[in-house]
């Protein structure tokens, strides 16, 4: 971590910054510090954001190692051997489950990021168009959430950048003003929880486009390495850490966590609101101890609750 100087029509510009090896390349994390700063200025402001920069290197350093290390053969065989609990694969699915699936995925997931909406509600919107006394918003939502699983099932893209685009844009094209669009340079997210305390920081707005490149790339490259479900959890996880737009991350994030596993041949699956403490605390275990393994023990609690739903 040092203090850069850059000089420019007759002006002074004084950056903190950290460089880092990626393979062949040099990236550079620069928290702007002031213009034309004295000596000690500039070691006070050296002061003052280096714990932020510390969090931004530490996240970048989350998202540059998209699998855990750690993760032994026989772990991996038991991974591998999760498919085989479920029976069904996607193509035996029904009309009737799917609607069934629609219905509880598109209550839990608007749930979970605060809806209002009964369960009930949801499913008199989807099949009888019945709207409750209820915020526009989340109405629109909830048609928003059930065409995109619909798309889901017709496209034929496992991941990408203009299907992540297409994804925010279907579900909150009449409720968000930025439906479809990434953050533009300037808005970054901070998450903190009651305390004040950061739990999570997205990467920097200017990164986000060329993050979510590697991602799709880090897929390509391993989609015949890794089993579908830890494809599925890496792929939910890591553009969770990214967190490419102002709002609406959580629902994007699990919308594509299904098309990986649809796309390989797995039925989808539904984080339920039930287990939403679990499913945060799954992220956490990622992002701070790049642990994957919570997450595939929620997908696998899940792949079970949802076995029951369609025998119903």
């Amino acid at each position: 971590m040092h203090v850069e100087t850059r000089r420019n029509d007759g002006t002074t510009k004084h950056y903190l910054a950290h460089s880092r090896r990626e393979g062949k390349k040099i990236r550079k994390t620069r928290i702007y510090l002031g213009q034309d700063l004295t000596e000690e200025e500039i070691k006070k402001q050296f002061y003052k954001n280096k714990t932020r920069l510390d969090e931004q290197i530490r996240v970048a350093r989350a998202i540059d190692d998209p699998f855990i290390k750690s993760m032994g053969p026989a772990e991996m065989d038991e991974i591998k051997s999760i498919g085989n609990l479920f029976p069904v694969k996607v193509e035996h699915l029904t009309p009737k489950d799917w609607q069934k699936f629609t219905e509880e995925f598109t209550y839990d997931t608007n749930a979970i990021e605060g809806s209002t909406l009964e369960q009930n509600e949801v499913k008199n919107i989807i099949e009888k168009d019945q709207w409750p006394d209820k915020p526009k918003e989340e109405i629109s939502e909830t048609y928003g959430v059930a065409r995109a699983i619909e798309y889901l099932r017709k496209t034929k893209t496992h991941i990408s950048v203009s299907l992540i685009e297409e994804l925010h844009q279907i579900v909150f094209q009449n409720s968000k003003p930025f439906a479809g669009n990434l953050r533009p340079p300037g808005i970054d997210v901070v998450i903190t929880d009651g305390r004040g305390n950061i739990v999570h920081r997205g990467a920097p707005a200017k990164e986000v486009k060329k993050r979510l490149q590697e991602l799709v790339r880090w897929y390509q490259r391993n989609k015949k390495r890794y089993p579908p479900i830890v494809l599925a959890a890496v792929v939910h996880n890591q553009f969770e850490n990214i967190h490419p737009f102002q709002d609406g991350n959580g629902r994007v994030g699990r919308l594509l966590l299904n098309n990986i596993l649809i796309k390989n041949g797995l039925p989808p699956l539904n984080i339920e609101m039930t287990n939403r403490q679990e499913y945060y605390a799954s992220l956490q275990a990622y992002e701070n101890r790049h642990d994957l393994r919570p997450t595939l023990d929620l997908m696998l609690k899940e792949y079970k609750a949802l076995k029951k739903m369609l025998k119903k």
